[in-house]
């Protein structure tokens, strides 16, 4: 058993490793296109977002007080407010729904 695990461990190190040293092999020297940069950089975002967006709507009691909260984040965001401002009122938004559903 423990030369499966040092197996398995071995390949994930070495798949790992592929990954990462893959884009520094490949491209070496500096992108020009314009649309790759542009692929590139917005990548981590939507990343981040393809995650986060379903633990949004799956994280409550009710799918009422989820779109409160993601609506109240959203416009707070879109109007430049901070991370520390668009959280905590999107989490009130989300307890003063389900307070006044539930």
């Amino acid at each position: 058993m423990n030369k499966t695990v040092f197996l398995y461990t071995l390949v994930m190190a070495g798949v790992t490793y592929l990954l990462r040293a893959a884009p520094i092999l490949i491209f070496q020297k500096k992108i020009e296109n314009t649309f790759i940069q542009s692929f590139l950089f917005y990548v981590p975002y939507a990343v981040l977002a393809a995650m986060t967006f379903p633990a949004i709507l799956e994280s409550t009691r009710s799918g009422l007080s989820a779109a409160a909260g993601l609506l109240i984040a959203l416009i707070l965001g879109w109007r430049g407010k901070g991370l520390l401002t668009v959280a905590p009122a999107a989490c009130a938004a989300v307890y003063l729904v389900e307070l006044i559903i539930l």
